[in-house]
Parts: C-alpha cells; structure tokens; sequence
C-alpha cells in the first residue's frame, strides 16, 4: 500500500483509507457488528492505514464499533480520522460546530474510540448558526492542546475554507469525489493543491455504483439512503448503469475489475487518501490490485467521452446534507 503526507503534519497514511458511514448501520439498512469489525481488522491486513468514522454515523455506533475493532492493537500502527459539527435528537441530525459542541463531541469520541487523540479531526458540515471564526477557533486549541494531530473540514466551500485558516490551521479538506461525481475538479481542488491541504475524498465507489453488481432489479432495505438518492431513480439510474457497463469495459483492458479502476482512477487525479467504504470483508478484496499501475491518457479520455455520452443530467450528493439548526 502507498502512502502519502497530509499537508504540513507527521502524519503519514495509506493512500486508501477505510470509510465506515455503513458500519453505522444507518441510513444503510442496518449493520452486523461482528461482520463489521471483521472488515475494519482486514482493512488493516490489507495495507489500509486511515480509519475514517464520523459520531453521526449511527448516532456513535460506527465509532464504538471502530474502537471496538482496534482494541489492543498498538496505537501508531493505525490513523484514526473523525468529524464534529453534527448533533442529533430523537434520530434527527441538525449541524452544530459550536464551541460548547465541539469540546462536548470530542470527548465522546475519544470514549468511544478508546484512545486519548485522534490523528485526523474534521468539521463535518459549515454551520450557517455559528461563526467560522469559532468554529475554526476551537479546532486550533484541541490542536495546539494535541488531542488532534491534524485539523480538517468536509463538505466547506473554498471561501469558507479561507475564513477558517485566517483562524485555524487547515491541513485536509473532504468532499465527495467519484467518477460520477466530480464537482471539485474545478476550483476546490486546485485551490487545496496551492494551499497545500491535503484531499481525503469520500464515495469513491458512489453508494455501490461503482461496484459493478447493481441491476435495474437490485432493491435497497430498510431506511438505506439509495432508496431516495437520485441517482438510483429512474431515468437516471438506468443511464448510470449504462455507463458502468462500459467502464467496466476499460477495467477489463487491464484485467481490472471496476472497483479497482475507480479507486485507481481518483488517486490518478491527485488525490492523497481515497476513502473506500465498506461493511463487509468481501468488499475489499480488491483493494490488493488497485494501485501499481495507471490508466493511460487515451482511457481517460474514453472515460470522460462514456460519462458525456450516457448520462444526461449528472447530478451530486447534495441530497445527504443535514439541515441547519431551527432559529
């Protein structure tokens, strides 16, 4: 497994690094917690350095099950990465990146986790309720405190990125990045590129998409977040699948399966850590594949010419925004 710096920190992680929203079982039709920590452990067999958790993911449950799954394991041999700014009530996520929030999250997380610092800390949403400027703030002293190693964000426009590092140290930004959806192409990632903040892309394989196993006939359980994504509703799911089809047409030239390519494809466009969601341990066995080799300039260009031709209104995962607090 590769590894790569973030930003100006002694953080150095796999290029590859484990996204667990689905191990929270939330929004994901539910979750198996012994399945669970199965696949964070092969994970780590795996090369995989960068463990990516968030508290609302399951309301606590993804981090629990994460610190549960690393228990007894030496500290340094893994990177822990984890969000603040999301609160919830009655099962109702609203943001928060207040001061009192923050210093209250952190701390449960760190309980949650069973460790006493957590490498990669990040605001999870903007909060339109509270001033950047505090938000920022308070992420600086847990940094200069060293209960964080590193300060992040998700999901922040780049002017809000240049409010917060007037206020903060700002080392990693992570919005989503996938074949399918590529909106940071074209500022936020080369505004990160000059400012030397480091990408930790989310969806690399777009809620399963870019698996390759889904079917017009393929149905979602329970409260699973596919069934009101747009992209899995007609008529754009068909002409997501179409596409799939063909991609997995270039993966075969290089005797790639698509997920490979796909993962290949966004560390091939920069990106230091490409997050690579999974619950069970199956899911990753192809990770071992994904790197050590390169997509020609001519594939990336067929690429591009697929998404053009098959899908008509691209669309991103705006739909997963939590709404801001009530006034």
């Amino acid at each position: 497994m590769k590894e790569t710096q973030l930003s100006t920190t002694d953080i150095h992680t796999s290029r590859v690094g484990l996204g667990t929203w689905a191990i929270g079982g939330w929004m994901w039709g539910g979750t198996d917690e012994d399945l669970s920590i199965e696949t964070i452990r092969r994970a780590l067999i795996e090369g995989v350095g960068l463990i990516d958790t968030a508290p609302i993911y399951g309301f606590g449950e993804s981090e629990r099950i994460v610190g549960q799954a690393l228990k007894g394991l030496e500290r340094s041999s893994f990177e822990l990465a984890t969000k603040v700014g999301i609160e919830w009530h009655e099962g109702n996520p609203y943001r928060n990146a207040s001061r009192d929030r923050i210093l209250k999250e952190i701390e449960d997380s760190l309980t949650r986790l069973d460790t006493d610092y957590i490498d990669v800390y990040q605001v999870h949403w903007p909060d339109p309720n509270v001033t950047i400027e505090e938000t920022a703030a308070t992420m600086r002293e847990l940094y200069e405190q060293q209960l964080i190693r590193a300060v992040g964000v998700s999901n922040f426009s780049i002017d809000q990125m240049k409010q917060f590092m007037e206020h903060a140290p700002l080392h990693t930004c992570q919005p989503p990045y996938n074949l399918f959806e590529r909106d940071i192409e074209g500022e936020l990632k080369p505004f990160c590129k000059q400012n030397g903040i480091a990408l930790i892309t989310y969806g690399a394989l777009c809620r399963g998409l870019l698996t390759g196993k889904m079917t017009m006939d393929t149905t979602f359980e329970g409260d699973d977040l596919r069934n009101v994504d747009p992209k899995f509703q007609a008529p754009r799911y068909s002409q997501y699948l179409n596409a799939v089809k063909r991609l997995k047409q270039v993966a075969e030239k290089y005797q790639k399966t698509l997920v490979q390519l796909s993962v290949n494809w966004i560390l091939q466009q920069g990106i230091e850590v490409a997050l690579w969601g999974a619950r069970k341990p199956e899911q990753l066995a192809d990770i071992d594949g994904t790197m050590d080799w390169e997509i020609s300039e001519e594939d990336m260009q067929q690429i591009d010419q697929i998404l053009q031709e098959e899908i008509e209104n691209p669309i991103g995962p705006d739909f997963m925004a939590p709404p801001a607090r009530e006034a």
